[in-house]
């Protein structure tokens, strides 16, 4: 996404999950959005821990990642749809997902 684009409202919509019962976005979501990688959202949140309290940002456990990805399988098995997990150039997630509030 170019920096003169404008991201659409049911686009954002569409990419909030309720997790915890907090609405919240992933950080593939966040970096879709402002249009960087995803490790450089999870690097800030690693070297500004202050500037992220676990009321605006947490990392999800591994059964909670573990169910969302069965949502996205599910979805993407009944429609042609893909996951909107992002991958690293070896093949995969490295870090469990960051949700921000």
């Amino acid at each position: 996404m170019s920096e003169n684009e404008l991201v659409s409202v049911e686009d954002i919509q569409n990419r909030i999950y309720t997790i915890r019962g907090v609405q919240v976005m992933l950080d593939e979501d966040i970096s879709a959005c402002y249009g960087v990688e995803v490790r450089r959202i999870n690097e800030q949140v690693r070297r500004n821990k202050k500037r992220f309290p676990e009321s605006f940002c947490f990392q999800l456990t591994k059964s909670e990642f573990a169910t969302l990805k069965s949502h996205f399988d599910i979805a993407s098995s009944t429609s042609n749809l893909k996951s909107q997990f992002a991958t690293s150039r070896w093949g995969g997630r490295r870090t469990l997902p960051y949700a921000f509030t």
